[in-house]
């Protein structure tokens, strides 16, 4: 996706690190509710969510805050093209434009909330990855040093055994014929 060009200054309280990182969820989805686009910031939730992940409990992590998002478009929509705007009272407006802004500062905390909940999938994925290398690592270890130990008292421990009672009877052997 390009790089979106703002329609308007309409939307007060935005940051561009409100937006996040360029081609991440929560910039496009954002980007598109803020030029009004709101059809395609819909698919692009439904797209998120239907191409799933590698992760295995993605969906079950991820899905009520697309869900919620997804509502949360639909309600910005219902604000700000509201039929007979112009005819409301200006108390009307000001209430409508103020409940166009809590609806999308809860649309940044949701995309926020799926932006963190891939960040711990990845994290807990990560460290499972690790464990299971700790864990293999280890348990070479354990083999290793088994084998070091069953060599040394089977092994080279019965040849060490051999060469000192052979040498222990050689001295001895030695010592009685020069001395008795």
């Amino acid at each position: 996706m390009g790089e979106p060009v703002l329609r308007s200054k309409r939307t007060a309280d935005i940051d561009a690190s409100d937006l996040g990182r360029p081609n991440t969820i929560r910039y496009n989805i954002l980007t598109l509710v803020i030029n009004e686009d709101y059809e395609k910031a819909i698919q692009g939730l439904k797209q998120f969510l239907d191409d799933g992940s590698e992760y295995p409990n993605f969906r079950a992590k991820v899905e009520r805050y697309v869900l919620h998002g997804i509502d949360l478009i639909y309600a910005i929509r219902t604000k700000r093209n509201f039929p007979g705007l112009a005819s409301l009272t200006r108390t009307k407006q000001q209430e409508l434009k103020e409940r166009f802004r809590e609806h999308f500062k809860e649309l940044k905390f949701v995309m926020r909330k799926i932006e963190e909940s891939m960040e711990e999938l990845r994290l807990k994925d990560a460290r499972s990855t690790i464990m299971v290398v700790r864990s293999i690592a280890l348990a070479l270890t354990i083999v290793f040093a088994a084998g070091l130990v069953l060599d040394l008292f089977y092994g080279l421990g019965s040849t060490i055994e051999i060469v000192a009672n052979e040498y222990i009877d050689k001295s001895f052997s030695f010592i009685l014929d020069k001395f008795f």
